[in-house]
């Protein structure tokens, strides 16, 4: 199945204001999701007999740096198929406006595979997945300040009284 085939499922399935916009130009084919639809998206793509995309290889949280925001990057395969797909949600960042950490609904609960990316991105960029079963660091200490991948994150110096450079 094409990636036109593809968004047009989507939309006819979901509705037209669930995709966003399309890359084409990458080494695969990119679709940019609006966040309030990741959920039924993902459902969809795993569940549709024409698509069938049964593996969440990886999933990623990323920082496009102050003023450009966040993003979760989804890269989906169908094994029966032996084909793959992309999707991104662009996230706001409120890191100087609210302070509340960006946000996206999981997707925990179509592949459990997920959570572990899920728990991940939160850990080391703070993008916050919410419905997660069990959203706490998976890396670091939980009493641990900042999120690692962040443009903007600091080194420490300590932890708990002990140097760590």
């Amino acid at each position: 199945m094409e990636i036109a085939d593809i968004k047009q499922l989507l939309e006819e399935k979901i509705g037209v204001g669930c995709i966003l916009d399309e890359e084409l130009q990458g080494l695969q084919p990119t679709l940019v999701i609006h966040r309030d639809f990741i959920v039924p998206v993902c459902t969809t793509l795993k569940q549709n007999e024409k698509t069938w995309f049964d593996f969440l290889s990886c999933l990623s949280g990323v920082d496009y740096g102050v003023n450009n925001g966040f993003g979760v990057v989804y890269h989906l395969a169908s094994i029966p198929y032996k084909t793959q797909l992309t999707l991104k949600v662009r996230l706001d960042d409120t890191r100087n406006t609210t302070g509340e950490l960006p946000w996206v609904y999981s997707v925990s609960n179509v592949w459990r595979t997920a959570d572990w990316h899920e728990r991940e991105a939160y850990d080391l960029v703070g993008i916050f997945f919410r419905n997660h079963p069990d959203l706490r660091r998976i890396l670091l200490p939980d009493d641990w300040q900042g999120y690692p991948l962040r443009k903007d994150y600091q080194d420490a110096e300590t932890y708990h009284g002990i140097p760590i450079k």
